[in-house]
């Protein structure tokens, strides 16, 4: 029985545990990073920017919508949304309510797939075979049929009744107590909805600041926004990878980004030009992949700092 039947048993049980952890507990674990990034003029004041991602709110996630209530007590100059709010088509009022509380700030926002579009059930070690063939989303895959369409028009209703800025493949700005921020976004890349061509140039003259914000962080779009002399890129997407190995880290990005930038602030060089590039491993997952592993959810408070 124990030369037979015994590592396999230890297996399982393993498994299980690790399983019941990562749906259980860490999928509700929810985080909130700090991270310093030296972009701002020399003698400007330092920003603290909220960047939220991926929430993918489902009906009934309580202690989501509380943590993300809670986070207006950071007082942040400005918080920044980089899609992905919804997993489910009837989770809009739960989604803002959620962030609520956050929408008294100053914002911005582009939109995810999973805006538009309702999470369809596939076999999760899909996005290991496909990023070892370079097939990502539409960006390599057939498009998608039968999909179930997300009220996305619902969320860009009330966070531009708020205030918010939506840079759906379009630049804008914010005014902080004497201080222009000026944005440049993207639609979409992983559904091949950026169109970086009706926003090309470059950072804005006359303003204090120039960020880019991007959902899905495709190598096409980091190196148009570097290239063309952007600070700072702020993108989601990608989960962390969502199920990592401890001390190795995460096996995919779901897009053509590398592994070892699936997550937190790195540096993207493109035409002799270097961007920092932030990425949110957000707070949320896929409706029908509530797990996570070795990868808390989380949100991200950047400080903005002068150049050295």
């Amino acid at each position: 029985m124990r030369a037979r039947y015994g590592v396999p048993l230890t297996l399982t049980a393993v498994g299980a545990a690790g399983l019941a952890y990562a749906a259980g507990f860490e999928v509700r674990s929810f985080r909130l990073r700090r991270v310093t990034v030296p972009v701002l003029p020399r003698g400007m004041r330092p920003l603290r920017v909220l960047q939220v991602s991926d929430v993918h709110m489902v009906r009934g996630q309580r202690k989501k919508q509380r943590w993300l209530q809670s986070l207006a007590g950071l007082r942040p100059d400005f918080v920044i949304n980089t899609g992905d709010n919804l997993s489910d088509p009837e989770g809009v009022p739960e989604a803002l309510d959620a962030l609520g509380p956050l929408m008294e700030f100053p914002g911005a926002y582009v939109f995810g797939s999973n805006d538009y579009y309702g999470p369809k059930l596939r076999n999760p070690a899909r996005y290991l075979t496909e990023r070892l063939q370079g097939r990502h989303g539409l960006n390599g895959n057939a498009p998608a049929v039968n999909v179930v369409h997300n009220p996305w028009e619902d969320l860009r209703d009330a966070f531009d009744a708020a205030g918010w800025v939506g840079l759906s493949n379009t630049r804008g700005r914010l005014k902080l107590e004497g201080i222009e921020i000026a944005l440049t976004g993207l639609d979409d890349p992983h559904i091949k909805r950026d169109r970086y061509a009706e926003v090309a140039g470059g950072p804005e003259a006359g303003a204090d600041l120039s960020l880019a914000v991007v959902h899905a962080p495709y190598l096409r779009s980091l190196d148009s926004f570097t290239a063309d002399g952007y600070p700072l890129i702020l993108a989601g997407h990608t989960h962390g990878g969502q199920l990592c190995i401890p001390f190795y880290g995460a096996l995919v990005t779901n897009c053509d980004l590398d592994a070892d930038r699936v997550k937190g602030l790195s540096t993207h060089t493109a035409e002799g030009r270097t961007s920092y590039l932030h990425v949110s491993a957000g707070c949320g997952t896929n409706r029908y992949t509530p797990v996570r592993f070795a990868c808390p959810p989380e949100a991200t408070l950047l400080t903005l700092t002068a150049r050295d």
